[in-house]
């Protein structure tokens, strides 16, 4: 009996050292996206004077405002347990359909013209992966491309600009300032609110957690799977409809090409954020962290007069280190 109580007495410690150890590692790590913005900042700041001006600052808040609103629906989804590589076309299709509709209609009908038709797209990716199995990476590489040849189609390549340009209404909000703060900044305020909300503090919110952390399970618990799985694409959708409406209200046209590489650029955020590609973690203000984390390094490289073709060779390594730090972080927890 009294060895039995020492061998306790030692292994108790022992575990409890054990167990904060890994609950300091955890702790880093939670705190690792964080932390990079701040080191990444400084850093361009020092090689950079320009990099903490107004003007500047001003900028990578606009360039911000876009990727955000896009990186909120791939959040969803990515917590669902997926990834959507169409979102970048239906960046471009919502700005050229919400450009087209409103030159022949008025100006709201083009903005929920071309925020149904993102929303149309995230529910196709939603049948095709949650109803038909197909594999998240196929199905939505299959709309990626199918979605740009549509606007190249219908567009035949060119801007939709109209022959007076856009509404004048319209290219405000591009343009437009509210208590001295751009529109499109106080869009994803908004809009990051609204969705923080129904994420973490709603019972769908903890039905997308489940289905994404243990499909099997969550069927089991008697959450409809599919649908839950199909909402995560429409949201995904839905932003990238605002994304898009945005973007050519800022560009002053519906530009066919608008979008491109969207869809790696905020995958990289959310990861950066330390959500997991395997699904069921993630939260909505850490995707917010990694797309500043991108959107400074795209800024510090171009004050720095680094060649546009070595950005993305930036670009594609910061994707690989989110994705290796994604697993790293996996093992450990």
């Amino acid at each position: 009996m009294t060895n039995g109580s020492e061998n306790q007495s030692v292994a108790a410690p022992v575990a409890l050292e054990a167990g904060e150890k890994r609950f300091t590692l955890v702790s880093v790590l939670d705190q690792m996206p964080l932390m990079a913005l701040v080191v990444l900042c400084l850093g361009t700041a020092l090689l950079s004077d320009r990099f903490l001006s107004p003007v500047n600052l001003s900028n990578i808040l606009l360039q911000a405002s876009v990727m955000a609103i896009v990186a909120m629906g791939m959040t969803y989804v990515i917590i669902s347990g997926g990834f959507d590589l169409s979102v970048g076309s239906i960046v471009a299709l919502s700005g050229c359909v919400s450009a087209w509709v409103m030159l022949e209609t008025n100006v709201p009908l083009g903005i929920a013209a071309g925020i149904a038709a993102g929303a149309a797209v995230g529910y196709v990716n939603g049948i095709i992966v949650s109803h038909l199995k197909v594999n998240t990476f196929i199905a939505t590489l299959g709309t990626m491309v199918i979605v740009r040849g549509v606007v190249l189609l219908i567009t035949d390549g060119r801007p939709i600009v109209g022959e007076d340009g856009l509404p004048e209404i319209f290219l405000e909000l591009g343009s437009g300032r509210f208590l001295g703060i751009h529109y499109l900044i106080w869009v994803p305020v908004i809009l990051f609110i609204i969705f923080n909300w129904l994420l973490h503090f709603t019972a769908y919110g903890r039905r997308l957690f489940a289905t994404g952390g243990n499909t099997e399970a969550a069927f089991l618990a008697g959450i409809q799977v599919k649908r839950v799985v199909t909402s995560a694409y429409v949201w995904c959708g839905v932003l990238g409809g605002v994304a898009g409406v945005m973007l050519a209200s800022r560009l002053q046209s519906g530009q066919p090409t608008a979008g491109e590489f969207y869809e790696l650029t905020s995958i990289a955020a959310v990861v950066l954020g330390g959500a997991a590609l395997h699904g069921g973690v993630g939260k909505l203000y850490k995707s917010m962290i990694g797309v500043f984390i991108m959107m400074v390094l795209a800024n510090g490289l171009n004050l720095l007069n680094v060649h546009s073709y070595w950005q993305r060779v930036a670009v594609g390594l910061v994707i690989i280190a989110a994705a290796a730090a994604d697993q790293i972080k996996s093992r450990r927890t």
